[in-house]
């Protein structure tokens, strides 16, 4: 069947290459003309493109001339003339799909051509590399031609000051790892000034060993945490200070809303006990804070009925099923407050303050393009979830590798005899043999077992990239034996010693199968470049755990019946075959378990985005943001109004709830009382209070100069928003692992994980809207205001960066204060007997 659809639509791959074939003869055609120019007339095509680009011209447009520009100066600075397979690589990338392109065919020449194109736009080119030393010894070699060309270079590397970054990133070509450029996306957005920020918006990404990135890290979030700024002993005299209240005339409790909020008199007793001036002072959000969570704690949350207290902890039961909920906790600080009234041990609490997978990370590019040795294997994943054809580039010479079928023992200790004869057979020969392992503890293994039989041999662990780099490369000449993990020293070439070639090429021996075809065809693909002979054998046994997983269990009772030796092999393509399928299933597995994480984080990348760019607008802005806090201060008073104006009979309405929490979030209680409500509708209600609220608003913008009542709604904006979104993230990080359970109730957990977490969003920005409203209308202004962050000690997970972040104090012009005036802290005394001291 396949071959009739083959003969009507003919082969894909076939089609895309004869179209990059015609491409690929245009750029060659220009080679004579190109040739005569003088070095400064090939540099001064850089500004030419530029402007034709400015002037209307697509890059599409520009793609043909560009390319030739870019061999001729690699030819010039270089001494390396690409071959029209790398041009045909280098189109597929400009294109934004993934060039397949065997060890050895020289991708990173290829990918200097899109970079150099897409650079002409002026919003910069990312090259994204698995580790420092490539990114730092490409920037170096390829750096040469692109100045050479009138572009400008950087590196981003980890440990680098802010300035640093900034200034790699807004190169036009920047090179750098994954890790280094997810880390640098979420601390952009976590800044508190719109100057600390790093990265310009993200334009185009040419991922070296796309595979690596893209599918096996793809499971790997990469997370910022921090300790929270809650400590247990404030968790501790919060609790001790409320336990001293009485309901009515410290606090008032809703039973609709299950708020409580301090009266006047409580406000009082909080100051006095705290020996504190002004409860509502900025320095004092934490404490307020910590009081608020510690009544909700004694008040609205009952022991036995939201929760029970098993083996000292607190454990949530569901409202709705009376099931216990073991792993979630309150959120915003709730499970430490009735922890301190219930006399537990307090948990430290350490956030997850942001999070990205690479999946959405790189999906967030205008474009990206991806090259590798291995893709076509995972075509399906990459044109699913990154839009991506994997294009496989045909090779520049024929490639004479001889492939053998796998040799199957019966047992691992024969396997490994016999791997350790074949080196040592090779080795004495002069042949190089590179010894590829799929765990760190088998490479450990067969050096034990080669020293024993008195074989030098060189060990590649992945810890050292430099020390990588150069084991790698000297892997190739006569009589060196290299044992390495499968996924060691990618981006590094083989080249063969003298002699060498004589003696059969490199021998690469694997000696287990990997449960991805991609990592044995990389491991394969060592060997063999350019047209070099080769040779590659896999050496595998019954014990081996792909065997095991999948059904060994038949071969291994027929070798036993035919009384095979332990060292007695099987060559077999029947078994290679089957093997290939186990292999097949495995990658299944695991491309549903990627899509898995892909769904549940999209989740959270929805409300990522309009997090981070609310937040953007906020520091961004010039602008007044009173108009986005008047809504915000709306939103709340009309949930408010509306939860206790429910009955169709006005009589029944509870005026004395709405006033008491209008009196004790927005204005002073002299402003506003039960009678001025009573016999108003909902909409007179909300339009009488916002006038009052209006009018408080005017006399705070009277008290401040401008720049002061500008940054103080900033304050006020970034720590709410900051503090809330960073709780929710830690929540919807609860939530995600223990959704799974929700399957035993025949609910779809991600569905489940959909609606909630929607719920969670929701519940979370009419907090936010809350918290504002209240701070911006109860807390005293100070002079010098600043913005601070919500969480201190920062650390990068899944890297081994940490960042310890410092605050910027921004600039706040100074009041002329009267030794006679109110002092600006808020106390009510005088300056003079106050900060005038």
């Amino acid at each position: 069947m396949a071959g009739i659809l083959q003969k009507i639509f003919g082969d894909g791959t076939q089609r895309q290459l004869k179209r990059l074939q015609k491409t690929v003869d245009e750029i060659e055609a220009l080679e004579p003309e190109i040739e005569k120019l003088s070095n400064e007339e090939i540099q001064n095509k850089t500004e030419q493109f530029k402007t034709r680009y400015q002037n209307g011209e697509t890059l599409d447009d520009l793609l043909v001339e560009a390319y030739a520009v870019v061999r001729e100066g690699s030819k010039r600075v270089l001494g390396m003339r690409p071959f029209q397979t790398q041009l045909m690589g280098a189109i597929a990338l400009h294109e934004g799909n993934i060039a397949e392109m065997k060890t050895g065919e020289g991708k990173t020449l290829a990918s200097t051509m899109p970079a150099y194109l897409n650079a002409l736009s002026g919003k910069g080119v990312h090259i994204i590399t698995v580790n420092d030393y490539l990114a730092s010894r490409d920037a170096q070699e390829m750096g040469e031609l692109y100045q050479f060309l009138g572009l400008t270079v950087g590196l981003n590397g980890n440990g680098l000051s802010k300035e640093q970054k900034r200034e790699a990133y807004h190169q036009d070509i920047t090179y750098g790892t994954n890790n280094e450029y997810g880390f640098d996306y979420l601390r952009d957005n976590m800044v508190l000034y719109k100057e600390q920020m790093v990265q310009r918006p993200l334009n185009f990404a040419i991922i070296d060993e796309v595979d690596s990135i893209l599918i096996d890290e793809a499971r790997t979030p990469l997370i910022i945490s921090g300790s929270a700024k809650k400590s247990a002993s404030l968790y501790q005299r919060a609790n001790s200070f409320v336990s001293t209240l009485s309901k009515e005339s410290d606090y008032t409790y809703d039973e609709k809303t299950k708020g409580v909020q301090l009266t006047e008199e409580g406000i009082n007793k909080a100051e006095r006990f705290f020996s504190i001036e002004n409860l509502f002072d900025l320095n004092n959000v934490s404490l307020t804070h910590h009081i608020n969570q510690a009544l909700k704690a004694h008040v609205s949350m009952h022991r036995d009925d939201d929760y029970v207290v098993e083996e000292g902890e607190v454990v949530i039961v569901d409202q709705f099923t009376g099931r216990l909920m073991k792993g979630r906790r309150y959120s915003d600080g709730l499970h430490q407050a009735i922890e301190a009234k219930e006399g537990l041990q307090i948990q430290n609490e350490s956030m997850t303050l942001a999070s990205i997978t690479f999946q959405n990370f790189f999906r967030m590019y205008n474009k990206l393009a991806g090259m590798t040795g291995t893709a076509k294997t995972e075509e399906e994943e990459f044109r699913n979830i990154y839009n991506m054809d994997v294009i496989a580039i045909p090779t520049n010479k024929p490639i004479i590798r001889d492939d053998r079928a796998d040799l199957i023992y019966k047992s691992m200790e024969g396997k490994f005899r016999a791997v350790v004869d074949e080196i040592k057979e090779r080795h004495e020969a002069g042949q190089p043999v590179l010894v590829g392992t799929v765990a760190v503890e088998t490479s450990e293994l067969i050096s034990k077992l080669l020293k024993k039989a008195g074989v030098k041999h060189d060990v590649l662990n992945a810890k050292n990239h430099f020390r990588e780099a150069e084991i790698i490369e000297n892997a190739g000449q006569r009589g060196a034996v290299t044992i390495a993990t499968n996924m060691a020293g990618r981006g590094t070439d083989i080249k063969l010693g003298d002699g060498v070639v004589d003696l059969g090429g490199l021998a690469v021996i694997g000696t287990e199968r990997h449960e991805s075809r991609r990592i044995d065809n990389q491991l394969r693909g060592r060997s063999g470049r350019q047209g070099d002979p080769g040779l590659s054998q896999f050496y595998l046994s019954m014990e081996d755990e792909l065997m095991r997983r999948f059904g060994s269990d038949n071969l291994r009772s027929m070798m036993e019946r035919l009384g095979m030796e332990d060292d007695q092999p099987i060559e077999s393509k029947m078994v290679s075959r089957a093997v290939e399928s186990a292999q097949k299933r495995v990658e299944g597995n695991n491309f549903d378990a990627r899509k898995t994480v892909l769904s549940y984080d999209d989740v959270l990348r929805e409300q990522r985005e309009i997090i981070y760019k609310q937040r953007f607008d906020v520091i961004e802005s010039e602008d007044n943001l009173r108009e986005i806090i008047e809504n915000m201060i709306i939103s709340t008073l009309e949930r408010v109004v509306a939860t206790h104006t429910q009955d169709d009979d006005e009589d029944n309405w509870d005026y004395k709830a709405i006033a008491e929490y209008v009196q004790g979030n927005l204005l002073d209680p002299e402003q506003i009382s039960e009678d001025d409500l009573k016999g108003k509708d909902q909409e007179e209600i909300n339009e009488l209070i916002m006038e009052k609220v209006r009018a408080r608003y005017d006399e705070k913008e009277n008290e401040l100069t401008e720049e002061q009542m500008r940054e103080f709604e900033k304050v006020i904006l970034l720590r709410t928003v900051d503090t809330k979104w960073m709780d929710h993230i830690d929540q919807m990080d609860q939530l995600r692992q223990g959704i799974h359970l929700r399957a035993y109730g025949q609910n779809d957990p991600l569905r489940e994980y959909q609606l909630e977490g929607f719920a969670m969003f929701e519940e979370m920005i009419e907090s936010i809207d809350e918290e504002v409203a209240k701070y911006i209308m109860k807390a005293e202004i100070r002079d010098n205001l600043q913005r601070q962050e919500v969480v201190k000690n920062t650390q990068a997970v899944s890297g081994n960066q940490e960042e310890k972040k410092k605050t910027k104090k921004p600039f706040v012009k100074q009041q002329d204060i009267g030794r006679n005036d109110p002092c600006p802290c808020g106390s009510g005394k005088k300056y003079k007997n106050c900060h005038g001291k």
